[in-house]
């Protein structure tokens, strides 16, 4: 399988993309390999690949993470980039507890927000019959509570998911394939939408 991109210096159209669950291999990390493969004219996604590294969150170590380590690490990939793209695993009818871990240190305002008004888009696969439709919509609650602008359609919920992929971890099923493209089209939309809201002179 392809390396997780490195991170670079954002431009306008550089996305950074989070898998929600730790296991190597798993779906949800494939799936924003294949995203980095068929992103758009004009997007460069990097694969942000650190999640086990954070630390719960706690408000008694909360100055030293936001200081230096892998809380201030992420919370400047996500501060420099233009989007980010969520793929969620699906645990118990919600989300992973890592990634919400994620987004409570992402919350936090000092010493800056990071994802009120950032643009996101959802995204999920899973080997049972939903598709994580449950983790998205509990996703689409807290991000909602964060002040984040997230996608609201096209949506790709990738239900048996072990079909959808081949052995390397290449996403080979045409209509997740275009589902995932028109996901990255919106998300670019809104990307060029929030620049233009936010242009001089607007």
């Amino acid at each position: 399988m392809k390396g997780p991109i490195p991170f670079v210096d954002a431009s306008e159209g550089d996305v950074l993309a989070i898998a929600g669950s730790l296991r190597r291999d798993s779906f949800n990390r494939w799936l924003l390999n294949a995203a980095a493969g068929c992103a758009p004219d004009g997007m460069r996604l990097q694969i942000y690949d650190q999640l086990a590294a954070l630390p719960m969150f706690d408000e008694d170590r909360e100055s030293a993470a936001l200081a230096a380590g892998p809380v201030r690490d992420l919370r400047d990939q996500v501060a420099s980039a233009s989007a980010l793209l969520i793929a969620t695993a699906e645990y118990n009818q919600s989300m992973p507890g890592v990634l919400k871990n994620a987004i409570d240190w992402l919350s936090r305002p000092a010493p800056d927000e990071v994802l009120v008004g950032k643009p996101v888009a959802l995204i999920g696969a899973s080997a049972g019959r939903w598709g994580t439709r449950l983790a998205q919509a509990a996703l689409r609650q807290v991000l909602f509570a964060t002040e984040s602008l997230v996608l609201t359609g096209p949506a790709l919920y990738l239900a048996n998911a072990a079909a959808a992929f081949d052995a390397d971890g290449k996403l080979v099923d045409p209509a997740a394939q275009a589902s995932l493209r028109r996901v990255l089209l919106g998300l670019r939309k809104l990307i060029e939408d929030r620049a233009r809201s936010e242009a001089p002179g607007r």
